[in-house]
């Protein structure tokens, strides 16, 4: 399924989700620019990529430097791909407008990247430990930070989706948790067989980076919504005495 739009009311523009996007494509438009240099590409993203290898053992270290904390997120405005970025600046717009306009845009810049970096240790973690490391490049782990934090947000949401329908492609408006559940019924299957079949088709696509973007943004907007409905439970009977 293809998300064209989320069909939650809200007013406002997006800034920081448009500026996200325009960044992204931004630094996409300067690695085209590399295409005839091959060893500047290589360069350019061997300093600003994420390499689970290098970066992970600095961090667990302790030789915490500026220079060592770049590519966490440096790392999530690259990409490898035209389809790697048009799918990621999709889902970004689609449900990134939604979040920024319920949290605000200073938290969801903050939260975007922190479920990025999130991401990259997660899919590091089991890179160093299981398949092997590779270089992380791309913006999927915040976003799916993103699609957490939207289901978790707003669970009776509607979006307007293209379905493929035998040899057609059909506009439908499904709930908002059926699209996101089967994207993450998808990556949890590919995650999966990446562990038993590591095959040139999957071994290059960081799904426990989505697992792990996921999961944050799940975990940080719940425990937000309860710490405020636990603050909102003690503030009732303190406004209460002070009405006596």
């Amino acid at each position: 399924m293809i998300p064209l739009r989320d069909l939650d009311k809200r007013t406002g523009i997006p800034v920081v989700t448009a500026l996200l996007i325009l960044i992204n494509l931004a630094a996409w438009i300067y690695v085209l620019t590399l295409v005839d240099q091959r060893s500047a590409m290589e360069a350019f993203y061997q300093r600003w990529a994420f390499d689970p290898a290098v970066q992970l053992r600095v961090f667990a270290g302790g030789q915490i430097t500026a220079d060592a904390l770049l590519p966490f997120i440096t790392h999530q405005f690259l990409h490898a791909g035209w389809l790697h970025i048009a799918g990621n600046m999709l889902f970004l717009w689609v449900f990134g407008a939604a979040v920024e306009m319920r949290v605000g845009r200073v938290a969801f810049l903050i939260f975007y990247l922190f479920a990025g970096c999130i991401a990259a240790i997660a899919q590091g973690l089991v890179e160093n430990s299981i398949l092997g490391s590779t270089h992380l490049v791309g913006a999927s782990g915040a976003i799916s930070g993103i699609l957490g934090a939207y289901l978790t947000l707003v669970p009776t949401g509607r979006v307007r989706v293209l379905v493929p329908v035998g040899l057609f492609i059909t506009p439908m408006t499904l709930p908002a948790v059926l699209v996101l559940g089967e994207w993450l019924l998808l990556q949890l299957i590919s995650a999966f067989n990446v562990l038993r079949v590591v095959g040139d088709e999957t071994a290059h696509v960081a799904y426990f980076a989505h697992l792990g973007g996921f999961a944050a943004g799940v975990a940080v907007v719940a425990i937000l919504k309860l710490e405020r409905r636990v603050r909102g439970a003690t503030a009732r009977p303190v406004a209460a005495a002070l009405r006596s």
